[in-house]
Formats: C-alpha cells, sequence, structure tokens
C-alpha cells in the first residue's frame, strides 16, 4: 500500500519549495492512491466478521481521517495555486483513475478465472482419456490371459 502521507509531504514541500504542480503530479496520483487504499482498508476492517480488534479499527480510522485533512489540504493547495477549476478536473481524472482500476482488476480476474477453467477442463479431458486407455489396456490385457 502506497503511504499517501509521504507522497502528500512530498507534494506540500514540492509546493513549498516554488515548484508547479504539474512538477508532482505522480506524487499527487500516489496521494489518491494511498487514500483509495486506506478507505478501502477501513472498509474491510469494519465489515468484517473476524475484526475483533477494535484497535486495528480505530487504527484505520484515525488514518482515514488525517487522509481527510491531507487531502482538504490538498484541495486548498490546488485552489490556490491552480483555482478552483483545476481541483474539479484534478477529481474527475481520480474518478477516471478509479474506474480504469476496477476495469482492469476485473479484466484480471476474469482472466484468471477463464484460465482455470480451462484447466479443469484441458485436465479433466485428459484423465479421463487416461483412464479410460488404462482401463482398455486392462481388459485387453485380461482377454488375452496375461492378467
Amino acid at each position: 500500500m502506497i503511504d499517501p502521507f509521504t507522497a502528500f509531504a512530498a507534494v506540500k514541500s514540492a509546493v513549498s519549495a516554488g515548484k508547479e504542480l504539474v512538477n508532482v503530479t505522480k506524487q499527487i496520483g500516489e496521494f489518491f492512491d494511498g487514500v483509495d487504499d486506506l478507505r478501502a482498508a477501513h472498509e474491510r476492517k469494519k465489515s468484517s466478521l473476524f475484526s475483533g480488534s477494535d484497535e486495528n479499527a480505530m487504527e484505520t480510522f484515525v488514518n482515514l481521517q488525517r487522509a481527510k485533512d491531507a487531502e482538504e489540504e490538498l484541495r486548498q493547495i490546488v485552489i490556490a495555486t491552480r483555482g478552483f477549476s483545476a481541483w474539479g478536473e484534478l477529481q474527475a481524472i481520480r474518478v477516471q483513475a478509479r474506474k480504469d482500476r476496477k476495469a482492469k482488476a476485473l479484466a484480471e480476474k476474469k482472466r484468471k478465472q477463464k484460465m482455470m477453467e480451462r484447466f479443469i477442463i484441458y485436465g479433466g479431458s485428459i484423465a479421463i482419456v487416461a483412464i479410460m486407455l488404462g482401463m482398455t489396456v486392462v481388459i485387453i490385457l485380461a482377454k488375452q490371459g496375461r492378467i
């Protein structure tokens, strides 16, 4: 998981040093990916039947709150340096990236499922043919009196 706080610190220090936001797009992307990962981790902890540890759920909650604060601070930086419309564009890019990631993960899951189906079909077919051949050999040998 990407640490969003490290990525945010890099963005913040670059902007403080006078760099343009376009020069830190990688770090902004890493920040958003990290925040999305934190949200997903928190949702998994919150909805898990086996999450008996309130401490872990509290930790993900606190990290998520810190990430929301950092996201708000990034929003203020973007609006101050590039204007409100830039924040909207950045959010649209973020949504599209999330959709692309989901589609890629779904395609990978389907590919793996297809491979497993092929393995089962071809493996099962080979096993059936091998059993039939073995039985044929046994029958032939039995008729010849060798068994």
